[in-house]
């Protein structure tokens, strides 16, 4: 009597993010069934240089998908496809895929230059003196966090690294070689990172050449990817054998072509309500990030892109963001004579301080919009690691202003609630931008950690003076990239009717009209103190 087949009834997508690894397993409508995150080492040193390692990123995507799927209580078999959502790092390997180090030479294993490494601030910047026409695609403007800045940094300070490395990935791309072995890229990562023209389909070699890079154009970009192929799209012959052994899953699993982390929150999230059009995907992490898709191309001053099949496959992409945005909250938390006392009593309560100031906020005010009134007088603009969007703009600095000499509690909810509406008009005035080159937003899709708390949410509507919406899975990025493994394991024939079949409406959060005039002051006096410390910085 033979076995009965096991019936393809989930998918799995993984989010490799800044500081962890998670791994999802959900069912054929999107439910989340179980969940496994495991954190990943970051090494940080002078001159804002941020490495990791991908041998341990790969251990730990690994062991979060076995831990996940028992979590789950499925069956490997059931399995009909995984997806990857990772942040748009630099990976650099040798022959034979050995990692190459990537800063000091006694440290092989950490051969990865995180996204939000700023090594190569003065390569950015030579770059965009060039005023190549590719970086019309890039918003005018080439971003240290950017992959052709960083290879530069290496070519011209770790020359054996450069000359040595046989593959240099995105993040996203090298778990996928991992996985099956095949060095296809995705138009996600390439297009939005590296200035590969996926509406023309092909890289400009006169971009290389004259920004110093001449050995990648005359190799034919073998290094840097040859098959570029969407988002979705099956990777290879499906996991490998190794690979297979390793996520203690079936040998052939169909594998998704993958995309970076805020763009697969975007698929897990844009298509609400029919929306992919009007609705603007914003990823509120330890950075944030918008993408807003169109039909046609809009070039958007600061803006990244028009990308064309980057996110939605045949539609346009402009992407803003946030260099940091969870991140300037925790700093600017930590800058408090209260902070460690809060912190005290939020791991008493076993939950993260950003959270445990919002919880105190709504208990002192009936009406979250309230929570605008306990930071009068607190204006934050939250930008330490410079403005992503829409200045492109890497040297600015963070401004707070109205301090005085309180050292209490309250005094730290109060100037928590200004950082928080700090990322809220950052993040209208990204909007903003894009509105004036005719790019309409009807509402904002939330996701990502640092914006599930609902007094969050209010007040960045509020902020924004725009709906926020949610999506009912809690972790939408994970959506994302599993909606990738769906279309790959062809539960879906394209990521749009994938997005439509998986993605559900949770709650809206409509901005108050008793405090739009409140936050439209405020977000001039933002503008203000942004353009003077713009004004001063080099006094």
């Amino acid at each position: 009597m033979k076995n009965k087949a096991v019936e393809k009834n989930t998918v799995i997508g993984v989010d490799v993010g800044s500081g962890s690894v998670r791994a999802g397993i959900f069912d054929l409508s999107g439910h989340l069934l179980a969940h496994a995150t495991r954190p990943i080492t970051t090494f940080r040193s002078a001159g804002n240089k941020v490495e990791q390692s991908s041998n341990e990123i790969w251990q730990t995507v690994c062991q979060s998908i076995g831990e996940a799927v028992g979590a789950a209580g499925v069956a490997p078999a059931s399995v009909s496809g995984i997806g990857f959502g990772a942040t748009c790092s630099l990976v650099v390997l040798g022959r034979g895929g050995e990692p190459l180090p990537v800063g000091d030479i006694t440290q092989p294993e950490r051969n990865i230059i995180v996204w939000m490494d700023h090594r190569a601030t003065e390569q950015a910047e030579r770059i965009n003196e060039t005023q190549h026409p590719v970086l019309q695609y890039v918003g005018g403007k080439m971003s240290p966090e950017m992959e052709t800045p960083k290879i530069l940094w290496l070519k011209e300070n770790r020359r054996e690294i450069y000359d040595s490395a046989w593959q240099f990935f995105d993040l996203a791309d090298f778990l996928t070689w991992r996985a099956t072995g095949d060095l296809v890229r995705s138009t996600c990562t390439v297009t939005c990172k590296w200035t590969y023209l996926a509406h023309e389909k092909r890289w400009e070699p006169d971009y290389f050449r004259i920004i110093g890079l001449n050995e990648l154009a005359d190799e034919e970009f073998v290094r840097i990817g040859q098959n570029i192929k969407e988002p979705g799209t099956p990777c290879g012959q499906g996991l490998s054998a190794m690979a297979a052994d390793e996520m203690r899953l079936p040998v052939g699993t169909p594998v998704a072509i993958g995309m970076i982390d805020a763009h697969a929150g975007g698929i897990g999230t844009a298509g609400i309500d029919n929306g992919a059009l009007h609705n603007l995907a914003w990823v509120f992490g330890t950075s944030a990030c918008t993408m807003t898709s169109t039909e046609n191309p809009v070039y958007i001053p600061g803006v990244w892109g028009p990308y064309y099949s980057a996110m939605v496959p045949g539609m346009w992409l402009s992407e803003g963001g946030q260099s940091v945005a969870g991140a300037a909250i925790d700093q600017l938390a930590t800058f408090h004579p209260a902070a460690g006392e809060a912190k005290e009593q939020a791991q008493a309560l076993n939950v993260p301080l950003p959270v445990y100031l919002a919880d105190l906020a709504l208990a002192k005010i009936t009406d979250p919009s309230r929570a605008i009134e306990l930071a009068r007088g607190l204006h934050v603009v939250p930008e330490f690691l410079g403005n992503r969007a829409p200045f492109a703009d890497p040297e600015a600095r963070a401004v707070i202003a109205g301090l005085g000499m309180e050292r209490d509690l309250d005094n730290l909810i109060a100037l928590y609630i200004a950082g928080l509406c700090g990322i809220g008009y950052g993040l209208r005035q990204i909007i903003d931008a894009q509105h004036q080159q005719g790019v309409k937003t009807d509402k904002i899709v939330i996701s990502g950690g640092a914006g599930q708390h609902p007094l969050v949410r209010q007040l960045l509507a509020d902020a924004c003076q725009q709906p926020i919406i949610t999506t009912q899975c809690s972790e939408p990025v994970l959506l994302g990239s599993a909606i990738l493994g769906a279309v790959a394991g062809d539960v879906a024939s394209t990521v749009h009717e994938a997005m439509t079949l998986m993605t559900k409406l949770d709650r809206q959060f409509e901005p108050q009209e008793a405090y739009r005039q409140t936050h439209q002051s405020r977000y001039e006096s933002y503008k203000l103190l942004q353009q003077t410390a713009r004004a001063i910085r080099n006094n």
